[in-house]
């Protein structure tokens, strides 16, 4: 097969629960209820309805011993009423927690970024090599004991690593990046292989879907060179809600489940989570049905060894290609001039002359091929290699599918493309849309993946049993105020555990401080603490307008 293919990555099987993860098993959906844990009755109904969505794990936050305990309690309940979903318990900044689930529950996430080390605090810490390896052996000492109690118990671990919420030791090394990440699992993944043990999930996950991708690309290159073949959980962190959360999620997703990368995955969205089990499942089954097609002619060149592509090098051509920032052809924006038209699934041999004999046309490549990125940037490779430069711009018919249907497999499609270094345009068609919405799916792929700002950006959690705020009806609340600003990053968080790190690169931060009360922040900065509520958007509104961010709708 070449390289184009689906081929799903080779992982070790993992059982949880009883429902196994990795190996020959599918591509297994979760979500995360969002009720207090300790609302067992709530947290029952809720794992419930994830389950009747279709669900194979469900995951709860466990903010102390005691909601570690109750998840025990809450699976009791489940296992009594014949619903035999495993549970997952969430686990940040409390190692007694992390031990007192592994004795009840069929999982345990456990954030490498504060499960030894202290929180973070942004700080630039300096450590001598020696001093460095003190704290590897302090974090081996402090891990074993827990890998045994999870031994014991039958217990999985998911190893969670999250931008913005690693350590400040790893940062002071690495910095926020995509290696420094990588770094934080395989510093725990080098303990558990020494002591032989191997029931272990990974997560590596980021809100900016081109460090999430990058990070897990690297990820894997990270294990391959150690041998290790651990499952990997995917996931866009706060990806919002609504369609913004939808595009967002597989844009990221899919580029990696197209590269045979993923063996579970979580659409985070702001919004019921049992809402999230149909996105999620739609889009496993879209991409799957890759497996059986086609072999796709070519191999991927020297950029297969990128682990975030550069954009392909193209010539201008009426405003099309070079330098030039993305095009969306559209009614409502651009129409393309004249153009060659290639069909990637047919023999490069048979439509390169004619490129040949127009070099200074664009060349629209679309796709009979199941696999449809596959087989384009097949085309797009051959191209380059016979030597020419022409401007590429991907065509999709999705032919009269809905505008959810649409909007997911154009994201997971076009964003394969696009972080795989295909940036001069972007051709979307369907008999059934009209050419707003059409645009609509357009511009939000390009946001996902930073190509091009035309709206605010929500960094918006799905929450949790630690959020301290209606999420949803906030969220919707914080559009409506800010909606109209073109170009913002704005943070709506649940809580301060994940919040002021995994929103590290928003503008503004929204975050639930105690009950009834918010923080505002600029960027990494706390300005104003614990507001009421009600007072909390007017008080963000004020801070916009006094960093002169704000514009009059």
């Amino acid at each position: 097969m070449g390289s184009y293919d689906y081929v799903r990555r080779r992982s070790r099987e993992v059982n949880i629960g009883g429902i196994p993860l990795g190996g020959d098993n599918p591509v297994r959906v979760q979500s995360m209820t969002n009720t207090s844990t300790m609302d067992t009755e709530g947290s029952v109904a809720q794992c419930r309805r994830i389950a009747e969505a279709g669900a194979d794990y469900v995951r709860l936050t466990a903010q102390g011993v005691r909601e570690a305990e109750n998840i025990g309690v809450i699976r009791g309940m489940l296992r009594e009423a014949g619903i035999n979903i495993p549970l997952v318990a969430d686990i940040h900044f409390n190692p007694k927690a992390a031990f007192a689930a592994a004795e009840v529950t069929d999982k345990v996430r456990i954030n490498p970024g504060n499960f030894v080390d202290p929180g973070r605090t942004f700080k630039k810490l300096e450590y001598t090599d020696e001093e460095y390896a003190a704290e590897l052996k302090r974090i081996e000492d402090a891990f074993v004991p827990f890998l045994d109690t999870c031994r014991r118990n039958g217990t999985v671990i998911r190893i969670g690593v999250n931008h913005g919420s690693l350590s400040d030791r790893i940062m002071s090394r690495y910095g926020d990046t995509p290696a420094g990440m990588v770094e934080s699992a395989m510093e725990f993944l080098r303990v558990a292989v020494r002591h032989d043990f191997f029931d272990i999930v990974i997560s590596i996950k980021a809100s900016n879907v081109t460090v999430m991708v990058e990070t897990v690309r690297r990820l894997v290159a990270a294990m391959d060179s150690e041998e290790m073949d651990f499952p990997l959980h995917l996931g866009v962190t706060e990806a919002g809600d609504g369609e913004d959360g939808r595009i967002k999620s597989a844009v990221g997703i899919g580029t990696l489940l197209a590269e045979g990368i993923g063996d579970t995955i979580r659409v985070s969205l702001s919004e019921a989570p049992e809402n999230e089990i149909p996105v999620a499942a739609a889009l496993v089954d879209y991409i799957g049905r890759r497996r059986d097609a086609s072999a796709v002619e070519g191999d991927f060149g020297s950029e297969a060894d990128s682990y975030m592509p550069e954009r392909r090098r193209s010539r201008c051509v009426n405003g099309v290609g070079g330098d030039n920032p993305v095009v969306v052809i559209n009614p409502l924006e651009k129409t393309l001039g004249d153009y060659i038209e290639v069909d990637a699934a047919q023999p490069a041999a048979g439509w390169l002359p004619a490129l040949e004999k127009s070099p200074d046309k664009p060349v629209v490549i679309t796709t009979s091929h199941v696999n449809r990125p596959g087989s384009i940037l097949a085309a797009a490779r051959a191209i380059a290699e016979a030597g020419m430069s022409h401007p590429v711009i991907p065509m999709i018919d999705y032919g009269n599918a809905s505008f959810d249907d649409t909007a997911l497999m154009a994201a997971a499609d076009f964003g394969c493309l696009i972080l795989n270094g295909l940036h001069d345009g972007v051709w979307i068609k369907n008999s059934r849309l009209d050419d707003e919405e059409v645009m609509r799916v357009s511009l939000g792929i390009l946001q996902a993946t930073r190509l091009r700002i035309s709206r605010t950006e929500y960094i918006a959690c799905p929450g949790c049993g630690r959020t301290l705020f209606d999420l949803q009806s906030t969220l919707k609340a914080v559009k409506e105020a800010t909606a109209h600003l073109k170009g913002l990053k704005i943070g709506v968080m649940g809580c301060i555990v994940n919040g002021p790190g995994e929103m590290a690169d928003a503008d503004y931060g929204y975050v639930g401080a105690a009950s009834g009360h918010v923080s505002l922040y600029k960027g990494k900065t706390c300005v104003e603490k614990n507001i009421p509520q009600e007072e909390a958007i007017p008080h963000l509104v004020e801070l916009i307008k006094s960093c002169g961010d704000w514009k009059d709708a």
